[in-house]
């Protein structure tokens, strides 16, 4: 790995400079006028790959953003690894709690500052060095596929489509991506389950104008106040979740896995330091670790309604709204978890006001064995990086598409993310170590390698 090391130390600032170039598009899914933004991040992605040095690379059409394919062709012999990324990225606002400009990145306490320094330009970025390394050293003894999506912040309502068209160009016998997180810096692992995700947004109306509070309130209907009175409801005092048969395919933890859950050095006053809260809360009789990757949660992402400008104004609005989602885990189907809680909601809506529920994007989660050759592969490269064997965790995150990809291509996703929880992503202020783009590549680097020598060993 030395001469890893003097590569990439002898390169940083180029590499560092691409990183940039792809940060500074604010691509952006999940507002219609970053439109031409999200073709040129896709453009940049192309040209990046052709440099790195894949055969070919193409911009490939969707029903929504498109797609970037690329590939190196070694053998018709060897296996094919495909990597995934996706180059969209989350809305910045509240704009006002940046520190920087979220869209010109800056170098500064050792970190990268910038939407997308992580998720997933960041990261998606760590793989496609890792690549470029071994190709240039003559080092590739396997062949490599890239997909990169520009919707997966909005739960990817493309790549589905896209997969079953396109299932022989995207073959492979197993698929690498950097999207998920360690448990800390000096704690690497590898991420072994994600959860799966429901998401609706709820529309309450009440009287058919926004109303004078004095002259109507206490006589008609707040729609907010009956928003926020059904949303109160989904969680109980223990915090378990109150749709009837929510847990219905929830497969219970055994005691070995609570116990390998036990044995994660983890530190809870540190980590409630590290977001700035007194005390925690969730699930009762569940540990913090199993309650956010091992159990389904509920959420509101987001509520509003009436005045929230500037200054006073007295009005019963007419219309409430709030954004909601469910994690779920392993086994939970996330249609019908959907329809589930759309029922729930209008079970318990009053008379009084009338309720819309929208279904929006989902997913399944998912389950990585460790006994995968991959897997093992994986864990090889962390070793090398980190100095130190990672350890196997489940993750609270969601990745939609990596369900499909098993379901569509019939392989195993393997999950090589470096992310921090203090990187803060979906956040102001997101943020990538400087060390880590190092760490990350040496340790994608072992991985290829390491894969190498399984594959011929079998």
């Amino acid at each position: 790995m030395n001469s890893l090391s003097t590569y990439l130390a002898d390169n940083e600032p180029r590499l560092l400079e691409e990183l940039f170039s792809l940060i500074r598009i604010p691509s952006i899914s999940a507002e219609p006028a970053h439109h031409d933004d999200m073709l040129r991040c896709a453009a940049r992605w192309r040209e990046l790959l052709l440099e790195a040095g894949v055969d070919r690379a193409e911009i490939m059409p969707s029903e929504g953003n498109p797609l970037v394919f690329a590939e190196k062709h070694i053998s018709d012999t060897a296996p094919t690894v495909l990597i995934y990324g996706h180059y969209d990225v989350m809305p910045v606002a509240p704009l006002e709690l940046w520190k920087s400009a979220p869209f010109e990145p800056e170098v500064r306490d050792g970190r990268i500052w910038a939407r997308g320094a992580d998720d997933d330009k960041g990261q998606a970025f760590l793989q496609l060095k890792a690549f470029e390394y071994l190709v240039r050293h003559n080092l590739l003894r396997h062949n490599v596929k890239f997909i990169i999506e520009g919707e997966e912040e909005i739960g990817s309502p493309s790549l589905n489509g896209f997969l079953q068209k396109h299932r022989e160009l995207l073959a492979c016998d197993v698929i690498l991506v950097s999207d998920t997180s360690m448990l800390a810096a000096d704690l690497p692992s590898l991420t072994t389950g994600l959860r799966g995700l429901a998401y609706w947004e709820i529309e309450v109306t009440g009287p058919n104008r926004d109303l004078h509070s004095g002259h109507f309130g206490g006589a008609v209907a707040n729609p907010i106040n009956v928003l926020c009175e059904m949303l109160a409801q989904v969680v109980d005092a223990d915090g378990r979740i109150t749709i009837p048969h929510f847990y219905d395919e929830v497969e219970a933890l055994s005691a070995e896995e609570r116990a390998m859950i036990a044995s994660i050095p983890f530190d809870e006053e540190r980590y409630k330091r590290a977001i700035d809260v007194d005390e925690l809360r969730g699930e009762r009789g569940y540990s913090t670790i199993e309650r956010n990757a091992c159990r389904p949660s509920f959420d509101v992402c987001g509520i509003w309604g009436g005045h929230t400008g500037e200054g006073s104004k007295t009005v019963l609005p007419s219309k409430a709204y709030a954004k909601v989602s469910t994690r779920l885990v392993p086994h939970q189907r996330h249609e019908v978890i959907s329809k589930l809680f759309v029922d729930y909601i209008q079970s318990i809506a009053p008379q009084c006001v009338r309720v819309k529920v929208t279904p929006m994007h989902g997913g399944e989660g998912y389950v990585c064995p460790i006994d995968l050759p991959a897997y093992q592969a994986a864990e090889k490269g962390f070793e090398e990086a980190f100095g130190k064997r990672p350890l196997a965790v489940r993750r609270g995150g969601s990745i939609p598409i990596i369900s499909d990809f098993e379901r569509e291509l019939g392989v195993k996703t393997v999950l090589m993310g470096f992310g921090l929880e203090s990187n803060a992503i979906h956040s102001p202020n997101e943020n990538f170590p400087l060390d880590m783009v190092h760490k990350g590549i040496t340790a994608i680097v072992g991985f290829h390698q390491h894969y190498d020598e399984i594959a011929n060993n079998r």
